[in-house]
């Protein structure tokens, strides 16, 4: 037996086989930072200001995956794995895995749909039948929410894609409306002037369309006077709060009583 043919055969295939691991290990190394700054670079570039910020957080989620399957598929040239058969059982895997990630995939293509028919942006408050808060993020497969009370809440786009959302942040202004109930024995035109007394103080609601105060129900026990303004719609919550506690001073100061439940008794 040859044993110095053994070692010089040895020696060369555990060069090559080096040689390949050290390149294979190298493309991964240098591959993976440069995924993580094309990422930070589609996420942070001022050249992509105009482009949506959920357009480009769900760019940068998808690149980031598709291109790790080139970078997996590159290693594994590099160190020898016949590409065909590489590809053929990806994709046999891939067939497996979609299959058992139906959902995922529902998801995914979700996304695609909240991109392109923009139902809601990032920085949207919106409202769904079981959450609401402002969107942080659209992901490949998520939608974060931020909630008013600082909680995260994390949606399924396929979810968020069959479901009524409300958009409160969709247009500049909002129409609020609100009800006061009062007590049949006040006057009509002193609860309605009153009321828009109480409108008038409050310089963030708008002059245009003109302001809304009238008699709306007549109820068992009570008089219902809506009244209805607009404003912008970040002073929303502001106007709310502003215009209840304004009425219940101004109420108790001119003598107008607010209904309250009645009970009658029979003897």
């Amino acid at each position: 037996m040859d044993w110095s043919a053994i070692g010089t055969y040895l020696f060369q295939l555990g060069t090559s086989v080096g040689i390949k691991l050290l390149m294979a290990l190298l493309v991964l190394f240098v591959g993976h930072k440069l995924i993580k700054a094309l990422k930070k670079w589609i996420l942070n570039s001022h050249k992509l200001d105009k482009v949506d910020v959920g357009v480009r957080s769900f760019l940068a989620s998808f690149s980031k995956f598709a291109l790790y399957i080139v970078l997996f598929i590159t290693v594994a040239m590099i160190l020898g794995i016949p590409t065909t058969s590489f590809i053929t059982a990806l994709a046999s895997c891939g067939v497996a895995i979609g299959l058992a990630m139906q959902g995922s995939l529902s998801n995914f293509a979700g996304g695609i749909m909240i991109l392109l028919f923009k139902p809601f942006k990032v920085g949207d408050f919106i409202k769904t039948p079981d959450a609401s808060g402002t969107v942080e993020q659209i992901t490949v497969v998520y939608t974060i929410l931020n909630t008013p009370d600082n909680k995260m809440i994390t949606i399924p786009n396929g979810t968020l894609t069959n479901s009524v959302i409300e958009n409160f942040s969709a247009h500049a202004t909002r129409r609020m409306d609100m009800d006061f109930n009062v007590d049949y024995t006040c006057d009509v035109d002193k609860v309605k002037g009153v009321l828009a007394d109480v409108i008038q103080q409050n310089p963030l609601i708008l002059k245009e369309p003109a302001p809304f105060v009238g008699l709306t129900a007549h109820n068992e026990n009570k008089l219902t006077y809506t009244v209805r303004v607009w404003c912008k719609s970040e002073h929303y919550w502001d106007i709310n709060l502003d215009l209840r506690e304004r009425a219940k001073k101004e109420f108790q100061a001119q003598g107008i009583e607010i209904a309250l439940p009645k009970m009658k008794i029979e003897k």
